[in-house]
């Protein structure tokens, strides 16, 4: 009887270490050494089993560390993002394999896409993948790339509603299979569970997650397997990174910048320290006035709010001003900016001339990362740098 008990025991045991080990393994899903199958050596030891097909090649990551792509024979991929949501990408005419019930399923070829990410829409014009998308949680008026505009002019992408308040009953006309979202309808649960209750598989974009800038703009792998254009996405994100490969050949200039907008209230909106903006900044070769700003704050918001006083006590003696209008309204004089707040004739960048705009489209520029780190390397080191692709000079 007690070496019943002990083999319960035991059982139980080992019962609870195999759930463990599910729940830390990244894709829910076997796996096995990428070394014994490949012969090469990538970022992850291992890759998810799928019954019934067979492991060829993971895709190779430059920058970005919260997805990893994995194909297999027959043309099948998974997308593993980090957020635990998992994506079987299966072909057009083939079925889905046995015991992938943990998978969001995709099935190619993938059309009619709602597009509710609206920083991904840059990625799928740079590799010419517009045709892909068939809906828009955006209007035409509120979009800045005129491919976009052009194409809901013509009514090849439709305006959805917004990610909140999709037009579920236009989606079910236009036979959506795929709702490409950001994180923000992590704050919307009902309208994830509809979605899903229709059918349409829901990706959730987690580019915001990444670390390094580039790796935001490396999320048009992902796009490109969805899409099957893989060798479109590879040549343009080649040129961005070589962008960022040709500035590592420069020191550092030691010129603070600060980044920011005032808000509808009078306080300053400025970027914490750990966001992909100063990181920008820092990569083409200046130093965030707010450095250790928000380090300690485990909110997800990627700005904060400072008085003008908390402001002007830290970057009087920036070198340069960069003003936000990716949110804001933009500005086209210093006198525009003093007309916000009187101090800012005080600071060291407006007497030298060293205020500057982003144009408003630089949000939505998720493919062009590259560039505007090129553009703000221009303005530290070029002292008659006038014309730009994404910011632009003020007097």
């Amino acid at each position: 009887m007690m070496r019943l008990k002990s083999e319960k025991l035991i059982n139980l045991i080992m019962f609870f270490l195999l759930a463990l080990m599910l729940m830390l393994t990244g894709c829910g899903a076997k796996k096995e050494n990428k070394n014994d199958l490949n012969g090469n050596n990538d970022t992850l030891d291992e890759v998810p089993l799928i019954e019934g097909l067979h492991f060829k090649e993971s895709v190779s990551l430059d920058y970005a560390e919260c997805f990893d792509i994995y194909r297999y024979d027959e043309g099948y991929s998974l997308i593993c993002v980090n957020d635990g949501r998992n994506y079987l990408l299966v072909p057009e005419g083939k079925e889905v394999p046995e015991g992938t019930e943990e998978f969001y399923i995709i099935k190619k070829p993938v059309t009619d896409i709602y597009l509710a990410s609206t920083s991904t829409m840059a990625l799928f014009d740079a590799m010419s993948a517009l045709d892909c998308v068939g809906m828009s949680s955006l209007a035409a008026k509120d979009w800045y790339m005129d491919s976009v505009i052009t194409a809901m002019e013509n009514e090849d992408i439709l305006f959805a509603g917004k990610y909140s308040e999709p037009d579920y009953e236009l989606l079910l006309d236009e036979e959506c299979e795929l709702a490409i979202e950001n994180t923000m309808i992590l704050h919307a649960p009902e309208v994830q569970e509809k979605l899903e209750e229709l059918g349409i598989t829901v990706f959730i974009d987690c580019s915001s997650y990444e670390p390094h800038p580039l790796g935001r703009t490396e999320w048009i792998k992902v796009y490109a397997e969805i899409t099957d254009r893989q060798k479109e996405a590879e040549a343009f994100f080649a040129g961005q990174k070589d962008y960022v490969d040709k500035l590592a050949e420069y020191e550092n200039t030691g010129k603070t910048v600060a980044y920011f907008y005032i808000n509808e209230t009078g306080s300053v909106v400025v970027r914490k320290s750990a966001d992909y903006v100063p990181k920008m900044i820092e990569i083409a070769g200046g130093q965030y006035i707010f450095d250790n700003f928000g380090k300690e704050d485990t909110k997800a918001s990627s700005s904060t709010n400072i008085t003008m006083e908390e402001f002007y006590n830290t970057a009087k003696d920036a070198d340069y001003l960069i003003y936000n209008a990716a949110i804001d309204n933009p500005i086209s004089s210093v006198d525009e900016l003093i007309d916000k707040n009187s101090l800012f004739a005080d600071f060291k960048a407006v007497k030298n001339d060293n205020v500057w705009c982003t144009e408003r489209n630089m949000f939505q520029a998720t493919d062009s990362i590259g560039n505007i780190i090129n553009d703000f390397h221009t303005i530290l080191t070029d002292d008659d740098a006038e014309e730009l692709e994404f910011v632009y000079h003020i007097h």
